[in-house]
């Protein structure tokens, strides 16, 4: 099933996949206002659609919008409020890419009610989506876990020092999930890959926003380092890398299934 801005695949286990960052379409209008290097979209949360393919064969259901974050960021809120005050961050509507260009060409900039078209347009489908599909999860599982998929270049100097981690997780200081969740997933050891916990990323809006652990609706975000599977200066996916991720990203879903398994009678 896929709908104009995004694609759904409904799933038989109550996990939920989101990658908001993962869209690679630009409208037409829009190129030409944009600069030449922000068309290479390099801020991209590549091929997570092929990467995390394996859990939708097992029974999850997924969300991936088709349009690129360049357009509009579907993980902040549509009032484009700071998820880390004191800290720099990129807005609803992005005008510079990670590393400080421009996206747009002089005076181009999206004005408000452009700003307020995207929204209309691709944030609040999305989102309708989000809920729903949780609100459906919970009613027929009596538990829903969404898993919000992010990917991001191994060496970002505008948000943090040195290298990153390889698996960057955030649960919103733990207020998105259950503790039994994060503490199997901070025992967790992915044999090869270092992991932090709500060290580098604590979760975006969607993560803050729909994980409610005393309703049984968990949310964990994790920001996988590209350097994992991809070959970060030409963008392009590197098979035998990922063949060394993947048994790791299979057993941290095992984890995710064995949860959602024994939530589904919990009711706190």
């Amino acid at each position: 099933m896929s709908d104009e801005v995004f694609e759904f695949v409904e799933g038989t286990r109550p996990i939920l996949i989101s990658m908001p960052h993962n869209g690679v379409q630009i409208p037409q209008e829009q190129l030409p206002l944009m600069t030449e290097s922000a068309k290479a979209m390099v801020d991209t949360d590549w091929y997570l659609d092929q990467l995390y393919q394996f859990a939708v064969d097992n029974g999850c259901y997924l969300i991936n919008p088709k349009y690129s974050r360049y357009v509009i960021d579907l993980n902040r809120p549509q009032d484009d409020q700071n998820l880390y005050p004191g800290q720099d961050t990129t807005e609803l509507c992005p005008t510079t890419q990670f590393d400080t260009q421009p996206i747009y060409q002089a005076n181009q900039k999206p004005t408000d009610s452009e700003i307020s078209l995207r929204i209309e347009k691709y944030w609040r489908p999305y989102h309708q989506k989000l809920r729903t599909t949780l609100d459906q999860m919970k009613k027929n599982f009596g538990a829903a876990l969404l898993f919000e998929a992010h990917s991001i270049k191994s060496v970002v100097p505008r948000f943090f020092d040195g290298k990153l981690p390889d698996f960057n997780f955030g649960d919103y200081n733990h207020n998105s999930c259950s503790k039994k969740l994060i503490d199997q997933i901070t025992n967790w050891c992915p044999q090869g890959f270092s992991k932090v916990v709500n060290g580098r990323f604590k979760g975006g809006y969607i993560t803050r926003a729909y994980g409610h652990p005393e309703k049984n609706v968990h949310a964990i975000q994790l920001e996988l380092s590209q350097a994992t599977y991809m070959d970060e200066a030409k963008l392009v996916y590197e098979a035998k890398k990922a063949e060394q991720v993947l048994p790791r990203l299979k057993e941290m879903f095992d984890i995710f299934y064995r949860f959602s398994e024994n939530s589904q009678n919990d009711k706190t």
